[in-house]
């Protein structure tokens, strides 16, 4: 049973999706990876936080790479445990994640090897060798995607440059799930944006980067809207009673598109700040902006559901406190998160800030001392950087962080036009109640905290909105039913609360 919807696209409040069953989604983040199920209790919605598992970057020699077997192992349990606890059975699961990543398949189809991670260093000089063919301000006019060494573009390329076959097929990673769990081989459309090799007019592959770059275009997936079904559950997991007439769907597969489809905001004069592993900065667009101050400010007209555009821009995040956590740890000191906020209310501000986006700040390995090489760089005395010294490093963080928040949506206001008045801030840093307060002093803008597992409940707007609806598969999911669904569940006490503290990764990446 599906819910009516009238020619405008309204849905029906009393008719629940699929009779009733209900819904998973997994969400994948850079440090951790989420199972969460929705059920219906008297018409209402009920999200369980059923399982989460570790994730991290893995150094084999040189390179930096992902556990797909562990990523892999983690979804499985996660989805056995739904199973056990719907006996009314699940209608749909949907993926999201952070994007960029993808995984090469050999010619059977299976994956040809571990993927490996963004933050490796093998695409600094596969950036250099692109651009020596098309250059950034191309690419932009083509894509209207912020370019950075980490985008699938220069990742595609250095494959190609360590001898890889360019002819390979390959998936993005949340699509990979969906692909693994028998779906069809698929690049939803807001996470195809992030490979900097898609026209951000037409929508599709764009073959003037892929012929530049030395990729053959055959090998990339083809380009879906969220909200398609892209087959039904298969293998061993079908055949627990729960799954037997399960669909797979691509929701937002981006993570920071799902999280900004859960946005309830109305209007034109909000901005929203993905804040996790990365923050993403930026306002939503009806259509693309591609000027040559949009260019210049290096901002992504990044894919987001029901036709519109996520105008932003990937801010190091809170990537930059775990890495000096974890250096501080391995030195015999580890500290909590929620210690080092109270803290850095004790302190005054940094008398100098630091560039968040250094590139060598992207870079893993002894934080505290990258940071101090940016300030030797810079002409800056030395701050001290051991765990003695970590309110002082972490206030200096946060202070950065909220004045590069700040300069990007003034950049953000200037080049669209819009007049801000509040922001929302979503994901695993919406919870640090020190920073959002700096934010808003630098800002000048109202600050709004918002879902923590924003991701997820965008993640399951789109499912709900995809299944009480018969014609996604051509346009995507309407936006009347989105915005019935991610209302539904925003009223309701649908978001799953985290077990322990943790860092959400962005989206992007």
């Amino acid at each position: 049973m599906s819910a009516s919807h009238g020619h405008d696209g309204k849905v029906d409040a009393g008719v629940l999706p699929s009779g009733g069953a209900a819904v998973v989604a997994i969400d994948f983040g850079a440090e951790s990876c989420r199972v969460s199920l929705l059920r219906w209790q008297d018409g209402s919605p009920h999200i369980q936080l059923v399982h989460r598992f570790a994730n991290s970057p893995v150094r084999r020699g040189q390179h930096l790479h992902w556990d797909l077997q562990r990523i892999l192992q983690g979804v499985e349990e996660g989805l056995r445990m739904c199973a056990a606890l719907a006996p009314e059975g699940v209608s749909s699961i949907g993926v999201d994640g952070w994007a960029v990543d993808y995984v090469r398949l050999d010619a059977s189809g299976a994956p040809a090897g571990d993927p490996f991670c963004y933050r490796d260093e093998r695409t600094i000089a596969s950036q250099r060798e692109v651009h020596a063919h098309i250059s950034p301000a191309r690419l932009y006019e083509l894509t209207g995607i912020q370019d950075l060494p980490l985008n699938t573009l220069y990742q595609l390329a250095a494959d190609r440059l360590a001898g890889g076959d360019a002819g390979a097929r390959w998936v993005n990673l949340p699509e990979f799930a969906l692909y693994f769990l028998g779906g069809k081989r698929v690049a939803e459309y807001t996470n195809a944006t992030h490979t900097q090799l898609l026209g951000v007019h037409a929508k599709q592959w764009c073959a003037e980067i892929f012929a530049a770059a030395g990729l053959e275009i055959a090998a990339a997936p083809r380009v879906v809207p969220p909200g398609t079904v892209v087959g039904s559950l298969q293998g061993a997991l079908a055949s627990l009673p729960a799954f037997r007439n399960t669909k797979l769907i691509c929701p937002a597969c981006h993570d920071t598109a799902s999280a900004i489809a859960g946005i309830q905001a109305e209007g034109d004069e909000w901005a929203f700040i993905s804040s996790g592993t990365w923050s993403l900065v930026g306002c939503v667009l009806a259509s693309p902006c591609t000027s040559a101050e949009a260019y210049s400010k290096n901002f992504s007209n990044e894919g987001g559901v029901g036709g519109k555009v996520n105008f932003l821009k990937n801010v190091n995040g809170m990537w930059l406190l775990r890495q000096c956590m974890d250096q501080w740890q391995a030195e015999g000191h580890p500290w909590q998160v929620e210690d080092l906020i109270e803290r850095c209310r004790e302190l005054p501000a940094p008398a100098v800030l630091l560039d968040v986006d250094d590139p060598d700040l992207l870079l893993p390995g002894n934080m505290p001392a990258r940071i101090n090489a940016q300030r030797k760089r810079n002409g800056q005395s030395a701050i001290p950087q051991g765990p003695q010294a970590a309110p002082q490093v972490s206030n200096l963080i946060f202070h950065s962080l909220a004045a590069r928040y700040a300069a990007v949506l003034r950049d953000a206001s200037h080049i669209t036009g819009r007049k801000l008045s509040r922001v929302y801030i979503v994901g695993g840093g919406s919870r640090n109640a020190l920073l959002n307060e700096l934010t808003a002093r630098a800002t000048g803008l109202e600050v709004i905290p918002g879902a923590v597992e924003s991701a997820t409940l965008g993640n399951f707007a789109v499912q709900l909105a995809a299944l009480s609806h018969d014609d996604t598969a051509a346009v995507g999911v309407s936006t009347a039913a989105l915005a019935h669904w991610a209302h539904r569940l925003a009223e309701s006490d649908a978001e799953p609360i985290p077990a322990e503290a943790e860092f959400v990764a962005p989206g992007s990446n």
